[in-house]
């Protein structure tokens, strides 16, 4: 668990202005990132001394021109006005591609032609061909496993949470926690109604989806949705809107949840209640709800917890990570977000890290508040998950005034 309680201020003022150009710069990225994703793998694979005879060259420099112009194409048509499902595959899948073999090109068009040559082996014509063989093995093979791993039933992680403020008569609540499925252009409503399932057998008190549900209205994917109605909680199952429902008529995310029998906390708090003790299980809207323009649609703390009672304990639920910062000016006990997917496709993790304070697991920040961030069960856009997991979470909540067993 990393503890943050300890950042000195002069640290944060230091490094607000490094995240403010960054930040900056990557409002360039839909500009700059196709290009450096086909010709950097087409430079190092077909023109740094490989000598490929001359219909290779100029039908492998077609391939990476043909992906230059069609994926932005593809993602235009997919993701834009007009969402046509066939594109956005395409579009993605291109992606995710592009960006696995772009990483690969760079670390061993550097490591391991540096390594060869330090070992001698072959001629520069020779080492220049072991590395693009070697980059194009490495690429399908991270590509076919990362399919793999993001069309899967996720796996459970499990872990007890220590809250100090709970109450012995909660100790042991079960809480699963389930986020960013974002049901799409691939239909994987077989996939979802497994997910369901697996979340039933976990016995939980409180079920939670932390937003992105889908990309698309809910009318356009409410067969991949539906589900989530057969999910079962002792006492809860709650959910509130992440970034993405906000691209797509966040209010019919709303009500589907609601008719499917979940509690959409938009803004306010239920009570659980167990032994005479009793937590506050509090939503607030995702961060970029206000800038769309939805009545009512906002994150507001102050009105999630108003009415309860501050001496209570409180799990909170808000999308993005970064919520956290206002989590711990309140004293929230444990806030539970998504939003990251981990990085979905390393090393993609270090740009998430840019815009939020934790990537995945448990973290501390301030003198009370844990976060405890999912890697997210399903996977945005590119189909595919390269060392970031996907997961269902099972969080056990532990009370320290609980008794011991002897």
């Amino acid at each position: 668990m990393t503890d943050t309680s300890d950042t000195r201020p002069a640290d944060s003022v230091a490094q607000a202005p490094r995240r403010s150009r960054l930040l900056r710069l990557m409002r360039y990225l839909p500009l700059i990132a196709p290009v450096l994703l086909w010709t950097v793998p087409c430079w190092v694979l077909l023109y740094t001394g490989q000598h490929w005879p001359l219909p290779v060259t100029l039908v492998g420099t077609a391939l990476f021109v043909l992906g230059l112009v069609g994926m932005p194409l593809a993602m235009g048509r997919g993701h834009g006005r007009r969402q046509q499902d066939w594109a956005a595959i395409v579009g993605d899948s291109m992606l995710g591609a592009s960006w696995v073999l772009f990483t690969w090109s760079v670390l061993l068009g550097v490591l391991l032609r540096l390594a060869l040559t330090l070992a001698g082996v072959g001629e520069s014509q020779d080492r220049a061909r072991i590395v693009a063989w070697a980059v194009l093995g490495t690429t399908a093979a991270l590509l076919a496993w990362g399919y793999a791993e993001a069309r899967r039933v996720p796996r459970v992680r499990r872990l007890d949470v220590q809250l100090p403020r709970l109450g012995a008569g909660l100790d042991g609540t079960r809480v699963a926690l389930i986020t960013d499925t974002h049901y799409g252009p691939l239909d994987r409503a077989r996939w979802s109604a497994r997910v369901c399932e697996t979340v039933n057998t976990l016995e939980a008190d409180v079920v939670c989806h932390t937003g992105d549900i889908a990309d698309g209205t809910a009318e356009r994917r409410r067969a991949q949705a539906v589900p989530l109605g057969t999910v079962r909680a002792t006492e809860a199952r709650v959910y509130v809107t992440g970034n993405h429902e906000y691209y797509s008529e966040a209010q019919g995310w709303v009500d589907l949840m609601g008719e499917l029998g979940w509690e959409p906390l938009r803004n306010r708090h239920v009570l659980l209640e167990r032994g005479g003790d009793t937590l506050v299980v509090a939503g607030v809207d995702d961060v970029t709800a206000e800038s769309s323009g939805l009545p009512g649609h906002r994150a507001h703390l102050d009105g999630a917890l108003d009415g309860a009672d501050p001496d209570l304990p409180v799990l909170l639920l808000a999308h993005q990570p970064k919520f956290v910062d206002k989590a711990a000016a309140a004293g929230i006990d444990l806030q539970l977000s998504g939003h990251t997917h981990g990085g979905q496709i390393w090393p993609f993790h270090h740009l998430v890290r840019i815009d939020q304070p934790a990537l995945a697991g448990l973290s501390r920040h301030g003198a009370r508040t844990l976060l405890y961030t999912s890697r997210g069960t399903g996977f945005w856009g590119p189909p595919f998950r390269v060392f970031a997991p996907s997961e269902i979470t099972l969080l056990v909540l532990r009370s320290p005034q609980a008794p011991t067993s002897p």
